[in-house]
């Protein structure tokens, strides 16, 4: 893993000619990206965040100095320079939340610099984060989710069809993330019996998450019709030619099928998820129950879905508040 992430590293500096490193600034960066993944145990994702977050600054400081960034200039730093990286990726159209994000990873890494005693610069703290605008999720209704799962406008292969409806029954039948969907093995699903399965989700968090008969029995259905072989510690879902299924396969089929049910833009496979959460609240499931099985670190990453569903809380309010007035 750690001969990944250096390697991963050269190869995003080495796909820009304009931004040559001084060795020592080079393996100060790789060594940070090792801590990221083997002690911090973060996922895959946001190791990939972190990786072009470094490149984006150090190509901004490469052009603002005039010369390749050394550990140096990283200690001069002063908050004028970081608020500059900030509006020049403004300029380039980056939303406030990817934004927030780059400045979330600079803190980590010069937090990191200072703990390792390479370097003190605490400038990046005092930048304050751009400001995000408050959304909440966007789930389909019942039966919008329901014609996603239950009608089939998919074209190819019958085994194709038969993994795509049962990715997407992970996705609203489980809760899942698409890649916690898509990291299952034949040993880790729910077959043969298993009606729980054990996921790992972000941060190496791990949860229980019970499926439903019709997500075992959709899985089922997939794995007999499979061409390929499915061994019992390789990826349960595979592409079309037998590797690991790309995310962005279930997103095209999503596509198709939002088209073809005239659903809206915000029918995203993630938004599956959140039609999850939203629907059991619906139906009276409590907060904290959802809190786990969605993996949330937090309550208040569960509270979102509060909002979607103000009017049935009310409704309970009104109906169980000894001082609410009775209609």
């Amino acid at each position: 893993m750690v001969g990944t992430v250096a390697q991963s590293l050269d190869d995003i500096l080495a796909g820009d000619d304009e931004l040559p490193l001084s060795g020592d600034l080079k393996r100060v960066v790789e060594d940070w990206l090792r801590h990221v993944v083997v002690e911090r145990g973060q996922s895959v994702a946001t190791r990939e965040a972190y990786e072009r977050d470094a490149r984006q600054f150090l190509a901004f400081l490469k052009s603002h100095f005039g010369h390749p960034p050394c550990l140096g200039d990283l200690e001069r730093l002063d908050t004028r320079t970081f608020r500059a990286f900030l509006a020049n990726r403004r300029k380039a159209g980056v939303t406030s939340r990817s934004l927030a994000r780059s400045l979330s990873a600079l803190r980590t890494f010069f937090r990191w610099l200072e703990r390792e005693h390479v370097l003190q610069n605490r400038a990046v703290l005092q930048v304050a984060a751009p400001k995000i605008p408050h959304s909440i999720p966007k789930p389909l209704t019942v039966e919008g989710a329901a014609s996603l799962i239950d009608r089939d406008t998919r074209d190819g292969a019958e085994w194709i069809a038969a993994r795509d409806t049962a990715v997407l029954l992970l996705l609203y039948g489980a809760g899942l993330r698409i890649s916690e969907a898509l990291g299952l093995t034949p040993n880790t699903a729910p077959i043969d019996g298993r009606d729980i399965m054990h996921i790992k989700g972000k941060g190496e968090k791990e949860r229980l998450v019970p499926a439903l008969a019709v997500v075992s029995d959709a899985i089922a259905t997939y794995m007999r019709l499979c061409p390929y072989s499915l061994e019992a510690n390789e990826p349960l879902f595979r592409g079309a030619r037998g590797g690991p299924l790309s995310p962005r396969l279930i997103q095209l089929a999503m596509e198709k099928l939002r088209l073809d049910l005239d659903l809206p833009n915000t029918a995203t496979p993630h938004a599956l998820r959140h039609s999850f959460a939203t629907h059991l609240l619906s139906a009276g499931a409590d907060l904290r129950q959802i809190q786990e099985l969605l993996g949330h670190a937090s309550l208040s990453s569960t509270q979102v879905y509060t909002e979607v569903n103000r009017d049935r809380l009310l409704a309970v309010y009104d109906q169980a508040h000894p001082r609410a007035a009775r209609r």
